[in-house]
């Protein structure tokens, strides 16, 4: 038995690790997504039982407890917290799951310091890198909490000379960290180490405003990965490694998706605190609040899309605020019971994370057959009658197409200024995060319903169920 345990618990963890890439493969999709997280839970309780197994557990009765707790905060945070809210609590897990891989690091410190054995050079720089990106990942992603919770502002915060001082502070980690390779043991330098990784989390992600956000969560939950896989190689699990280093890619990966749909280098999104002082000033805000603006009330609205052959819904972050996604499927089903096509168009960072428009109308039920990507809608707006616009700003914005003044010129959006008549619904005339007005306002073909996004849409079911 005791010959056929290592074996048993590799297999374990080639079974989790299995586990592990056909969850994120079934995430890919909507109408998969809900059975690939229970896959990939699956696969991560074979591979805690399996570490419980192969290691040293010198109190399972605290492990236990520690799950018990772990797993009944999860559940009530699933259930409590709405999904608007579902960035902070992402950011949240990233910041724990940083936490947790450097606090690895620091035990084994402390176990190797106590022990006082020479520390090998492959785990002291395992220990320093574990350090670096968990310390940077708690930290980060905490204040990206604060920013989106509205505990501190959105805003991009800048000083003179913040670069340089970046600059320094990583220097003088890699001074640290050099230090203690050649004296392992120096307890001061080590919590120095420590406390300068804390500071750089925080100095990583002060500078970057709040319609950037999408893009840092999802980089913070790269790094967290990364971290993960520093401390599989820090405690010698193969388990670990493997699970942090599908995170740290698959983080990667989103993180350029949504580059790439914002039109922006990483660089860009890290270093350029766009969203701050003049960025309103450029493309069409300048002599935009002396146009023409065309509004209408619900009743209207209702005649329009009642009458339409085809209608495209784009939601946007003022539906999620609003939780109005139940009302838009009502409308929805309500038009397709008239006989009026209806597709959902989706356009990546809608919303402040990764998806955050596609959990929301899952939420709804509504059909995944029905939601379209950027991509293959764009082309259909040509032949939509209407297309209905809730509490989306910048993904709509035509000035990203036609302006090259703008600063979200080339930045691809949802081209709904080319369907045959276009329905806002916002509250005002704000702009988006970007801070850019918008040119869709103005349009001939745009007609704007202003209220909250709930209360519109409810408007609207009512008055199509009386044609």
């Amino acid at each position: 038995m005791s010959d056929f345990l290592p074996t048993g618990i590799q297999l374990t963890y080639l079974v989790a690790a299995s586990l592990f890439i056909l969850g994120l493969k079934k995430l890919g999709s909507p109408a998969t997504a809900r059975n690939g997280n229970v896959v990939a839970a699956v696969g991560m309780l074979l591979a805690i039982v399996a570490t419980m197994l192969d290691q040293q557990v010198l109190n399972y009765e605290m492990i236990l407890l520690g799950l018990a707790i772990g797993s009944a905060l999860g559940a009530i945070a699933a259930y409590k917290v709405q999904m608007t809210e579902m960035p902070q609590m992402v950011g949240l897990l990233n910041g724990l799951g940083g936490a947790a891989s450097a606090l690895v690091a620091v035990a084994e410190f402390w176990r190797l310091l106590d022990a006082g054995v020479p520390v090998p050079l492959d785990v002291n720089i395992s220990m320093l890198l574990d350090v670096l990106i968990g310390g940077v990942t708690f930290t980060g992603s905490f204040l990206a909490f604060a920013k989106l919770q509205g505990l501190i502002s959105g805003s991009p915060i800048t000083f003179p000379l913040q670069q340089p001082f970046n600059l320094l502070l990583l220097g003088a980690y890699v001074a640290g960290s050099a230090y203690l390779i050649i004296h392992p043991h120096s307890l001061p330098v080590f919590l120095a180490v420590v406390a300068v990784s804390l500071v750089l989390g925080v100095m990583f992600v002060i500078p970057i405003g709040g319609g950037d956000m999408p893009v840092v969560i999802s980089l913070l939950n790269s790094l967290s990965g990364i971290a993960a896989a520093a401390a599989g190689f820090v405690v010698m699990n193969n388990m670990l490694i493997i699970a942090g280093a599908l995170v740290g890619a698959s983080g990667i990966i989103l993180t350029e998706i949504m580059c790439k749909a914002m039109n922006r280098s990483l660089l860009s999104v890290l270093f350029s605190a766009f969203g701050s002082g003049g960025t309103a000033a450029g493309g069409g805000a300048a002599g935009a609040t002396d146009q023409t603006v065309h509004s209408i009330d619900p009743e209207e609205g209702a005649m329009m899309l009642g009458y339409a052959r085809s209608v495209v819904i784009v939601p946007g972050y003022g539906m999620a605020v609003a939780q109005a996604q139940h009302s838009v499927r009502e409308l929805a089903d309500q038009l397709e019971r008239m006989g009026v096509d209806v597709k959902y168009a989706i356009h990546p960072v809608a919303g402040r994370m990764p998806g955050h428009m596609n959990v929301l109308l899952a939420e709804a039920n509504v059909p995944y057959t029905q939601l379209y990507d950027m991509e293959d809608i764009n082309p259909q707006f040509e032949q939509a009658d209407v297309a209905l616009v809730i509490g989306a700003n910048d993904v709509v914005n035509p000035a990203a197409r036609s302006d090259r003044n703008s600063p979200i010129y080339g930045m691809p959006i949802l081209e709904v200024d080319r369907a045959k008549h276009t329905i806002v619904i916002k509250r005002g005339m704000s702009t988006g995060f970007a801070g850019v007005d918008n040119d869709l306002f103005y349009k001939d073909k745009t007609t704007m319903l202003f209220g909250s996004a709930k209360d519109m849409v409810a408007k609207l079911v009512s008055e199509v169920k009386q044609l």
